[in-house]
């Protein structure tokens, strides 16, 4: 592919859970599909796991995503972004100056955006209409659009850091899924943006297999239930 440096290894697999849920998972899994780097999918459902078929036997954390790669685990979507950019370089921007500001950007959605994560669990099948939206979300979503203006503007889009797709898209790309759920009312540019990045193919088939998903998770419904009302539920399963 156009900008690799040498591939992984031929068995990598990619350990992600619930797509309806799963934001972390998405990371990783979007950023390889878009790019054409090459895995397996491994998924694993939230909630009760037998054993040999849990996720904390696929991965040192525990939790999801976790890349393995021969008898290598890389967990963490940003080391698993990192390891990835050590072999493919359109992983992120070429231009050291979109790429520094693609780093900082994607580092702060990893780290950051609390209450946006806490009120706005992603759910992609379904739309919800906030309870409130609390001086700390609304913060969040100033930031965010601020953000996002910034580097469409500074860098030409249609991408956050330029023409191409990168892996700072890769890394608000749960929050596309989050502005279609919760209907976040981000102005038109971001909105705009959010919209193209739910347009990716990736994104599509993510959604498609979220919406025919055959798994519930009560944690992650309660969790969706105490900070909105469901007005629509898209899940077929």
């Amino acid at each position: 592919m156009q900008g690799s440096r040498a591939n992984i290894g031929t068995m990598v697999t990619l350990v992600i859970a619930n797509k309806n849920y799963s934001s972390w998972s998405l990371r990783p899994w979007v950023l390889m599909r878009t790019l054409g780097i090459g895995f397996t999918e491994q998924l694993i459902p939230f909630g009760p796991q037998p054993p040999g078929q849990s996720i904390a036997e696929r991965s040192p954390s525990g939790r999801v995503p976790c890349l393995v790669d021969g008898d290598l685990f890389i967990w963490d979507s940003l080391a698993i972004t990192e390891y990835l950019a050590e072999r493919y370089a359109a992983v992120w921007p070429v231009d050291r100056r979109s790429r520094a500001w693609a780093r900082c950007a994607a580092a702060e959605m990893h780290s950051g955006f609390f209450a946006l994560r806490n009120d706005c669990g992603m759910s992609c099948g379904q739309r919800i209409r906030l309870h409130e939206r609390s001086p700390a979300l609304q913060a969040d979503l100033s930031r965010l659009a601020a953000l996002w203006t910034e580097g469409l503007q500074r860098f030409g889009g249609p991408f956050l850091a330029g023409a191409a797709f990168t892996a700072v898209d890769a890394f608000f790309a749960p929050v596309a899924f989050r502005e279609q759920t919760y209907d976040l009312g981000l102005p038109a540019a971001a909105a705009a943006y959010a919209q193209r990045l739910r347009d990716l193919p990736a994104m599509q088939d993510w959604y498609a297999a979220a919406l025919v998903e055959p798994w519930r998770d009560d944690a992650h419904e309660r969790e969706v239930a105490a900070h909105g009302a469901v007005t629509a539920d898209l899940r077929r399963a």
